[in-house]
Parts: structure tokens; C-alpha cells; sequence
């Protein structure tokens, strides 16, 4: 049955679509993309400072990296941060979890998938959105936020990660931390960055490796966060 469903999506990209038929499927999605837009600006405009918290939606209650993010947010949340996440199971539990818990600002932008994504039972009832579009989704987070911590994760906690290195690096954002957690879990890709993609390559600067600090406790990855801001005299407001 899945197969078959590939099968179609597949041929369906090949096939012809006359005008009509273009312009009336089109157009619908643009409207259903401002939508998600403007209930995304609506809800989280006046939503205060926040630290994005990426992750894996498999990772298990039981699981040591489960227990790192609900500390971070737990921390971030005494610190006055909010927290945003994608939403759903695993590490995003996690940090809606310590961030509920800790009666802070518990944020998340759950995201419509045929398998494994729903939305936790932590997530503040005003600040949970349902996307159906990833990039519109990874606007709200970029926009929004103030600070990335990056726990481990599969592709989309990648494409976050780099979603928001490329926004930074390209100036398009100010330059806002980032912080991977696990050493252990992500010593393997910054050396091939730094291996691969600067030394032999030259597709980076130097310089691009500062975009990113690489810790592995709670305290050591809100501390980040804590010190980058302390440089401009700034602190959270609420």
C-alpha cells in the first residue's frame, strides 16, 4: 500500500496539468500558507525571549538525552527564557516537560506527519500551532527565538540545525547562539566539517566554526546561552 502511494506521488510529479487545474491547486496553497503564517505572527508576536530546542521525536522518557533536554529547559525557563519546540514526542517532550514544570513559556509548532509526530501534553493551550508546511514551521522557530540548542536527532533535527547556521551565517538573522549537546553524538560531524568541508574543500570560512559552541551538560549549554547575552548587558525581561 505505501509503495503504491510513492508510485502515485511520483507520477503525479510527471504528469501534465492543464491551467485551470494549475492555477485553482496553486492558488488554494498559497492561501493555506498565509494562514499558517499569520496564525504563527498572531500567537507568538508578543511571546517574549526564547531558546528553540531541537531534537528527536523518538528518543524515549528513559533515555539520558531525554533527561538533558528537560533540564536545559528547566534551567532556561528559572533563567527567563520560554522554550520552543517542534511540538511533539521525545527530546520535544522533554523540553516542553522541564519548561511546563518549571511554570515558564512552553512553546510548540507541531508539524502534520503520516507517522510519528503529535503534539505533547506539555505545550502551554495558547501557544501550540499545527503546521502543515515544514518551512513555514521553520520560520516561526527562527523568527521567534533568541538562542538554538540542538540535542540529537535524525534529518529534520539537521535541517533545523543548518537552517538556522545559513540564516546566521548569511546574516539573515542576528547572530544568535547555537549550541549542540553530546559530544560524543556530534564529534563525528564537526570533524568531518572541519576536515572535509573547511580544510580540504574551503565551502566555509574559519571563522563559520564560532557559529556553533559543542557541550555536554545542562548547565554547560544554558551557561552558553547565559554568556553570550551577558556580553551585551542584556537579560530577560519577564
Amino acid at each position: 500500500m505505501e509503495q503504491l502511494k510513492e508510485e502515485d506521488k511520483i507520477k503525479k510529479a510527471f504528469k501534465e496539468r492543464d491551467w485551470a487545474e494549475i492555477k485553482s491547486a496553486d492558488s488554494w496553497a498559497v492561501f493555506k500558507v498565509i494562514s499558517e503564517f499569520v496564525e504563527g505572527f498572531e500567537k507568538l508576536a508578543k511571546i517574549g525571549p526564547c531558546v528553540s530546542l531541537f531534537g528527536s521525536a523518538r528518543t524515549q522518557s528513559d533515555n539520558h538525552y531525554y533527561q538533558v533536554a528537560e533540564a536545559i529547559a528547566g534551567k532556561l525557563v528559572r533563567h527567563g527564557y520560554g522554550v520552543i519546540t517542534g511540538g511533539g514526542p521525545g527530546i520535544m517532550e522533554a523540553g516542553n516537560k522541564g519548561a511546563h514544570t518549571e511554570k515558564g513559556k512552553s512553546v510548540g509548532l507541531n508539524i502534520l506527519l503520516p507517522f510519528e509526530q503529535f503534539n505533547n501534553i506539555y505545550i502551554d493551550p495558547d501557544k501550540l500551532i499545527t503546521f502543515d508546511y515544514f518551512f513555514v514551521r521553520k520560520v516561526m522557530f527562527t523568527k521567534y527565538a533568541q538562542g538554538f540548542i540542538v540535542l540529537p536527532g535524525g534529518f529534520g533535527t539537521l535541517d533545523e540545525l543548518f537552517e538556522a547556521l545559513t540564516l546566521i551565517q548569511t546574516k539573515k538573522i542576528g547572530r544568535f547562539p547555537i549550541v549542540l549537546v553530546g559530544k560524543g553524538y556530534w564529534g563525528g560531524l564537526i570533524d568531518w566539517i572541519k576536515e572535509v568541508v573547511l580544510s580540504a574543500h574551503h565551502n566555509i570560512n574559519k571563522e563559520d566554526l564560532d557559529l556553533f559552541a559543542l557541550v555536554d551538560t545542562a548547565d554547560e549549554a544554558v551557561a552558553v546561552i547565559d554568556n553570550f547575552y551577558s556580553k551585551y548587558l542584556l537579560s530577560p525581561n519577564y
